[in-house]
């Protein structure tokens, strides 16, 4: 029986992890770092003293600083979250099993898994998914050398998706939606001024089409008096959607997005569940790293209050 099981181990629950280890609550960490969508970015700029860093080195960074405090990190994926209550604290206990055929019992969990690509949901999207459809620039663009590639998307992951896979592509067309990118302004200069990148505005890819592997994209508008692209790779950076699937049997309270609702203390509404990151609807939505860690280290501390309480 743990005080407390942190499940995801991104910024937020690694943060959690290592707020739980100086208040000396017994706790373990489910998840796998490199599921989180931090350790999958290029290189960021905004994390408070690394001028550029390494997705994935931050998030190592992360690990290491919480193993070093006693955390133990097991690599495995939750399946079922179950709860009863204790007759004796009144407060309920949970049961979590894993993908392992694992189980584990708390006092208390917090939930950071994040969140997940949100897909296009075109036809036969999901047939050409590694053979030239992706959701990871990272993962994927070293494959894509002197190719054509789309990137799908208007914010700072696919604006970075697009820079990343210009050191790689011969082409790089930048798909949005809208009238103006929703990335910040720094990215969009470094975008124009790449000479690799062109970026599609007002425009959908509404079929992806090719024999064993991509070849070309359909869009919604013309460009360049045509409906269809001629490309190699096509790189799917529309937002993201709260990895929320465990909660559904717990009656969580989600928000019209899905988002778990939490108040100050990152509490949700199930005694005992508290919510931090990105699968959260806290810090007014912003969803940055550093707003992440935050939302940990605050949960990590609530916890530790509420497991003291009797």
């Amino acid at each position: 029986m743990y005080d407390l099981i942190i499940l995801g181990a991104g910024p937020a629950g690694l943060s959690a992890s290592i707020y739980a280890s100086r208040y000396k609550i017994n706790h373990i960490v489910i998840g796998n770092i490199f599921d989180s969508s931090t350790s999958k970015a290029h290189l960021l700029e905004n994390w408070p003293g690394e001028k550029s860093i390494k997705g994935l080195d931050l998030v190592n960074n992360f690990s290491d600083h919480a193993k070093d405090l006693g955390a133990d990190i097991f690599q495995e994926n939750v399946v079922e979250i179950t709860k009863e209550v204790d007759s004796d604290s009144e407060k309920n206990i949970f049961t979590i099993k894993t993908n392992l055929d694992k189980v584990y019992q708390a006092k208390s969990i917090l939930m950071a898994l994040g969140t997940k690509h949100r897909k296009l949901n075109i036809p036969v999207e999901e047939e050409f998914l590694g053979k030239g459809v992706s959701y990871c620039a990272v993962c994927d663009g070293a494959f894509f050398k002197e190719k054509i590639v789309a990137v799908v998307g208007g914010s700072n992951s696919a604006a970075m998706a697009a820079m990343m896979l210009s050191e790689h592509a011969s082409k790089v067309y930048l798909i949005y939606r809208k009238e103006l990118l929703r990335c910040e302004p720094i990215m969009i200069d470094r975008l124009e001024k790449n000479e690799k990148v062109e970026i599609i505005y007002n425009t959908n890819v509404t079929k992806v089409s090719g024999d064993k592997k991509v070849e070309l994209i359909e869009i919604d508008n013309e460009y360049n008096g045509s409906k269809k692209i001629k490309l190699d790779g096509l790189f799917i950076e529309a937002g993201s959607v709260p990895s929320a699937s465990l909660i559904k049997g717990l009656e969580m309270k989600t928000d019209d997005s899905g988002y778990v609702v939490i108040d100050q203390s990152g509490a949700t509404n199930i005694k005992g569940i508290f919510a931090a990151g990105d699968i959260s609807n806290g810090s007014n939505g912003l969803r940055q790293i550093v707003t992440a860690t935050s939302e940990g280290a605050i949960a990590a501390t609530s916890i530790y209050k509420y497991l003291k309480e009797k």
